[in-house]
Formats: structure tokens, sequence, C-alpha cells
């Protein structure tokens, strides 16, 4: 896949999961720029997301299979998303606690995404 796309979206993944982590050790629930950031790395999945879906079309194969692949890239597009539903109705640290896990599993959903792409 896109070897580049990977890093930076893992990487946008551990910060917010860093930022967020942080605000739990405040005792602070999710805030608006907790948002943005989630939108960020919401951003950089769908982007992905649409990446992969073009380079499946155009008839490039997963080495580990094309159903997997697609499940994960489905799956790596929504953990932030969800996350950030969840802690708007947990609107204490735990909330900010939430999204920083769903930082961490993005970033692990992106180094398995890469290793069902062949990488």
């Amino acid at each position: 896949m896109l070897d580049v796309l990977t890093v930076v979206t893992a990487v946008a993944a551990l910060l917010l999961a860093a930022w967020c982590g942080w605000a739990a050790y405040r005792d602070q629930p999710t805030k608006d720029w907790h948002f943005i950031g989630m939108a960020v790395v919401t951003l950089l999945a769908l982007v992905q997301l649409v990446v992969g879906i073009v380079r499946l079309a155009g008839g490039e194969k997963p080495e580990q299979g094309t159903t997997i692949f697609v499940a994960y890239l489905l799956g790596s597009f929504a953990c932030v998303p969800a996350a950030g539903f969840l802690s708007l109705g947990e609107r204490t640290r735990w909330g900010s606690v939430t999204v920083a896990a769903s930082g961490v599993v993005l970033a692990v959903l992106e180094v398995r995404l890469f290793d069902i792409w062949g990488g």
C-alpha cells in the first residue's frame, strides 16, 4: 500500500493517544481541540481507505487476502470516530481514556494493514 500514508496515520494516531492520555491524566474530558485532532486522524484513515480501494480496483492484490484487507481498512476508518462518539457520552476522564485507547488501536491496525498488504 502507501508506506508513507501508513506511517503518517500511525504517528498521528499515537500523538492523539498521547494527547488524550495527558488529558485523562489531568482528569479532563475530551474537549473541542481533541475532536479536531480526531477529525484529522479520521481524515487520514479515510484517505487510506480510498487509496486502498482504488489500488484494489486497479488490480493490485494484498498478500494475505482482499477480504481481510478491506475489513482492516474499514475497522481502521471506524476506530477513532466510534471512540469520539463514546467520549461524548462519557464526559469524564474516561472519555479521554477511550479516545487514547482508540489511537493506540489505530496505530496497531496500521501495522497490521502494512503486513497484510505485503510490507
